[in-house]
């Protein structure tokens, strides 16, 4: 055996639900990335318009002139396409109102399958859907300049992100807590209305490119020089977002590991001191988006916030999502939920933290503002906000 033909897997893999759960679409992949990973293009579909932002709400002080189509229930999937938002693959299958659940003679229930296509070469297998990847182009910077102007719907949210990575690389996926954070700036305009914002974990960039159709500047961070060009491609895709409120995003890299912020014009996506003098005059608001998942990250988290909010001039809100991921361990023999209950003794670490410059108010924020983004939002997902003042 060759040693092409030898295939050694060194790590495991983890693919988001936003992605695991998309029945019936194409996923479109575009090109691979730096480290040979394919990358693919979603669509996310707003559940209102942008037309609705109109100036005579944007001085309000609360979100009460925010008008949505109905939310779909929880479980009804995320929406990638124009076409995929209608019912899928299934069209031709109804519920007559008044028949109930269908049952068979025995009285379980019959469930309705779809037809096998005549052309099935394998009649006697299960039917499964065929996934085929649609390659548009190769990486090609000169492209970026055509999509960007691309008439795209003030509906529509593109997203490049990869699907199945290791560990390390999950920030290259959409996570729900990214939607369910979304859906909290959507709601809440007033408190992003002309702010600067920081995005920390920002990932493929999905929650700071909402953000900035309110706020005047979002300083999108993560790590990783790939990621960050990720990042900012969809930056550059959903130019036509921020233009309509003039938000500025600007895509830097931000290591919770280090205490300072790289100033090398060498390194891409380094700050310059303009860059870090507003961040620390002006920034009001703090985001991270589903980034705890391991206990040294989520340390590393917390330390970073705390150390960013002492130089901020201003008081400051952070708002966190997370979703409360259920784990069997081996170590406990049971279901446990480490990773969030390290989370929540992180949060009450900050809340105590008493150094007589500042005080911290830690409280969950409820879920009862509208689904404004098209995808499966669950009962696990949480969001946390924490109000920064200064000590009394």
């Amino acid at each position: 055996m060759g040693a092409m033909d030898e295939i050694t897997f060194k790590s495991d893999t983890v693919l988001s639900d936003v992605h695991l759960y998309t029945p019936n679409q194409r996923h479109l992949m575009v090109r691979l990335n730096g480290m040979g990973q394919p990358v693919f293009l979603s669509q996310f579909k707003l559940l209102w318009s942008q037309d609705s932002w109109t100036d005579s709400g944007a001085e309000d002080n609360g979100p009460r002139d925010v008008s949505t189509q109905e939310t779909p229930l929880a479980g009804s999937g995320s929406g990638h396409s124009h076409e995929d938002l209608s019912l899928q693959a299934g069209d031709d299958i109804t519920i007559q109102e008044g028949l109930g659940v269908p049952l068979d003679e025995d009285g379980d229930l019959d469930v309705v399958r779809r037809p096998r296509a005549a052309s099935d070469p394998n009649p006697a297998e299960p039917a499964r859907d065929k996934v085929h990847p649609m390659i548009l182009a190769q990486e090609e910077d000169d492209l970026m300049g055509d999509w960007a102007q691309e008439s795209c719907p003030h509906d529509i949210i593109k997203i490049e992100h990869t699907m199945a990575t290791p560990l390390e690389d999950v920030g290259k996926q959409v996570w729900r807590g990214a939607l369910f954070l979304a859906d909290y700036i959507l709601f809440r305009r007033d408190l992003f209305q002309g702010r600067t914002v920081l995005e920390l974990g920002a990932g493929t960039g999905l929650a700071s490119i909402v953000a900035a159709t309110m706020a005047h500047t979002v300083y999108c961070t993560d790590v990783g020089t790939d990621l960050l060009a990720m990042c900012q491609r969809n930056v550059a895709l959903n130019s036509h977002l921020a233009a309509t409120r003039d938000g500025v995003i600007k895509v830097k890299e931000l290591d919770w590991l280090k205490d300072d912020l790289c100033t090398d014009p060498k390194v891409p996506f380094s700050w310059s001191e303009e860059d870090i003098s507003d961040l620390y005059d002006h920034t009001t608001v703090l985001l991270a988006a589903e980034v705890f998942y391991d206990d040294d990250l989520t340390d590393a988290l917390f330390n970073t916030l705390s150390r960013l909010v002492h130089r901020l001039k201003n008081a400051c809100t952070a708002i966190l999502s997370v979703e409360k991921r259920f784990n069997f361990t081996l170590r406990h023999l049971d279901v446990t939920c480490e990773a969030y209950d390290h989370f929540r003794a992180s949060l009450d670490s900050l809340e105590k933290l008493a150094d007589g410059r500042l005080r911290f108010t830690v409280e969950p924020v409820e879920a009862s503002f509208p689904q404004l983004l098209l995808y499966e939002r669950i009962r696990q997902l949480e969001l946390w906000k924490i109000v920064v003042e200064p000590a009394a």
